[in-house]
């Protein structure tokens, strides 16, 4: 299995590691529910090293990525990231990528680390099929990836350090020269709270983690949290995860982020149709999917699982696609896909878990939005 940059920090926090696409990555430290409290409270220190990073260059850079993504890219501003998918001809979903504008020509993708070897291979059949001039550069290896998560991270330890990264709007970015290397530091996270993702060397992640650390202080503001307090907090903000809400045999009109499918994307002066464009346009015009992704409050604290069978009058409509306690509601939370005649907010439904039925309603996601101010 292949280890971050991170791994004795992680063993030296006493992180209990798992094989996690093919990573070494901490699941938790001191519990996923204290982890999940730490960052929803205060901060906490998520590596994400695992991540793919590629980036992409070239002339015809901007081109390839019009292709590739269902998000408008030529319009994107240098130091901004915009979420996109990254579909099959199908329609179905390759992955969801993170896509950074750093030039006219030279971007960085970020992806997920169970698609990156995937997605490298359908680069270069994209390139190909075009005939672009393009490079990608597999950064992965070569460079860390550290998020931080948590209402008093910009706040509290982030203007402390930088006024100008604190000032970053949401899905920004800038690059930091650092004595002797470059970091890139995003106003972007999988968490639903505020915070920074910072991209740097790997040789340099392990002192750069110290110096944060040291910088803060007090050792209740920042804490490491690991791949479960992670899934966690992104159920509650409602966030879709490839292999669960995502995927190559999903329609990606099913999966709640139609926001980052633009089907005008082929119009305007650098119009390109992306890949998948025309199954999904079809999708429309024959009245929308069949299923969409709802999220479902649960009574009680116990909890489904993915593939559990969701039920209204005893028929199946649905399946569960992710699920837990919410540690910050208290109660069971769940998202599947449903009949699209049963997505309104307030619709009654049951979760089969092979041993009962469990009581839910559709509410609309996500489950928590943090406090503002």
């Amino acid at each position: 299995m292949l280890k971050t940059p991170l791994y004795t920090y992680h063993v030296q926090a006493g992180g209990k590691m798992v094989d996690f696409a093919g990573w070494q990555m901490p699941m938790m430290y001191t519990g996923i529910h204290e982890e999940h409290h730490q960052v929803r409270t205060s901060g906490g220190i998520f590596d994400v090293s695992h991540m793919g990073r590629v980036k992409v260059t070239g002339k015809h850079a901007r081109k390839f990525l019009e292709r590739l993504c269902t998000r408008k890219i030529s319009d994107m501003e240098a130091g901004q990231c915009r979420y996109s998918l990254v579909c099959n001809e199908r329609g179905g979903v390759r992955d969801d990528v993170i896509v950074y504008r750093m030039d006219d020509d030279e971007f960085l993708i970020v992806v997920n680390a169970s698609n990156r070897e995937k997605l490298l291979g359908h680069f270069e059949e994209v390139r190909a099929a075009g005939d672009l001039t393009v490079k990608f550069d597999d950064q992965t290896m070569s460079t860390a990836m550290v998020a931080l998560q948590g209402p008093k991270v910009i706040p509290d330890l982030v203007a402390k350090l930088s006024a100008e990264v604190a000032a970053l709007k949401r899905y920004r970015f800038l690059v930091k020269n650092l004595v002797i290397m470059k970091a890139i530091v995003s106003r972007t996270g999988y968490t639903g709270e505020d915070g920074v993702e910072v991209i740097l060397p790997s040789m340099a992640v392990s002192m750069a983690l110290g110096y944060v650390e040291k910088e803060a202080g007090d050792k209740s503001l920042l804490k490491p949290a690991g791949l479960g307090a992670r899934d966690t907090l992104r159920m509650e903000a409602g966030m879709p995860l490839y292999g669960h809400e995502l995927g190559e045999e999903i329609n990606a009109l099913s999966c709640g982020v139609d926001f980052a499918i633009a089907l005008d994307k082929d119009q305007g002066e650098y119009g390109e149709r992306f890949i998948g464009m025309e199954a999904l346009k079809r999708t429309v015009a024959e009245g929308g999917p069949k299923r969409k992704l709802v999220g479902l409050a649960i009574e009680g604290k116990r909890t489904a699982r993915q593939g559990n069978v969701i039920k209204r009058g005893g028929a199946a409509v649905g399946e569960v696609t992710s699920a837990c306690l919410s540690p910050t509601l208290g109660h069971g939370i769940a998202m599947g896909f449903v009949d699209t005649s049963l997505t309104e907010v307030g619709t009654e439904l049951t979760v089969d878990t092979g041993r009962g039925e469990l009581a839910g309603k559709v509410v609309k996601l996500p489950f928590y939005k943090p406090r503002k101010g």
